[in-house]
């Protein structure tokens, strides 16, 4: 998106996140529902892999090429399994710690670990540097974070 700003994008972004928020307690109450916490992720996943089943046959193109297959790094297809985890880990605990503290743990965490994601330009990401406004912005995350679990 060279050249054309992403500002557009930020109150989508916004509202995804927001939105976010409401999976763990949903899959609390699906899990309180079911008893079985691996049955209720499950059942958590099967309305994303119908929505993104049909999405794909409305619009099937385009598909992959075999190189493109072919260098795909080994750990590519790991993504869903990565959201899995925070799934099952909202669907078990949420309920014990709270809507707002496991929000702000899973939003701290995801931070940091994405700092380093760019400091290193890990998974083909492009580099960004660790200056030292972004530092200040994670010690807030943290200490915002403390602030919400201890009250």
């Amino acid at each position: 998106m060279q050249g054309i700003s992403s500002a557009w994008l930020y109150p989508i972004i916004i509202v995804a996140g927001a939105l976010q928020a409401w999976g763990p307690p949903m899959n609390g109450v699906l899990r309180n529902a079911l008893t079985n916490p691996w049955l209720a992720s499950i059942i958590s996943f099967l309305p994303i892999v119908a929505f993104l089943t049909c999405l794909f046959f409305c619009a099937p193109r385009p598909l992959p090429t075999v190189d493109g297959v072919m260098g795909m790094p080994w750990w590519a297809p790991l993504g869903g399994l990565v959201g899995a985890l925070a799934v099952v880990t909202g669907l078990l605990f949420v309920d014990k710690v709270g809507a707002g503290t496991f929000a702000g743990l899973t939003i701290t965490a995801n931070i940091l670990m994405s700092l380093l994601i760019d400091k290193y330009g890990w998974f083909g990401t492009e580099v960004h540097p660790l200056g030292g406004m972004r530092m200040v912005g994670a010690v807030l995350m943290v200490a915002g974070i403390g602030l919400i679990a201890k009250f």
